[in-house]
């Protein structure tokens, strides 16, 4: 049995090419939470405010803005540097696979690192 996001992406794929990218599908998702949120959070508890303070949507905001933040990044990624986005997503893995384990280890952790850090730096912007 096929799930829900299979036959979803199925419906979104024309002859295999997408009609909407995964960036895109990830601001509805985000979009779609956030509108859905409110009226989710009242019906569980009549007294909430449309962003309660509480801590489920303090973590569903921290996971939409990282969505977004993430959507975002590969769009201007796309946008101002369209040969890196190709070698990505072509011959990224490829070379990747062909490092050492220790050269693997410091690409991770330093990829990591930083955008945790530029994902840190956002959300101080925006407090």
């Amino acid at each position: 049995m096929k799930n829900t996001c299979t036959v979803i992406l199925n419906h979104l794929t024309d002859g295999g090419n997408k009609i909407f990218n995964h960036e895109f599908g990830i601001l509805l998702l985000s979009l779609v939470s956030f509108l859905v949120f409110p009226a989710l959070s009242r019906t569980i508890d009549v007294t909430a405010a449309p962003l309660d303070p509480g801590i489920l949507s303090v973590v569903i905001m921290a996971v939409l803005a990282f969505l977004v933040f993430k959507s975002v990044t590969w769009w201007a990624i796309r946008a101002i540097w369209p040969v890196f986005a190709e070698y990505s997503e072509l011959q990224f893995e490829e070379n990747f696979v062909s490092l050492l384990s220790w050269q693997k280890v410091v690409i991770y952790l330093g990829f990591y690192l930083l955008l945790l850090f530029g994902f840190v730096v956002t959300l101080a912007a925006l407090v």
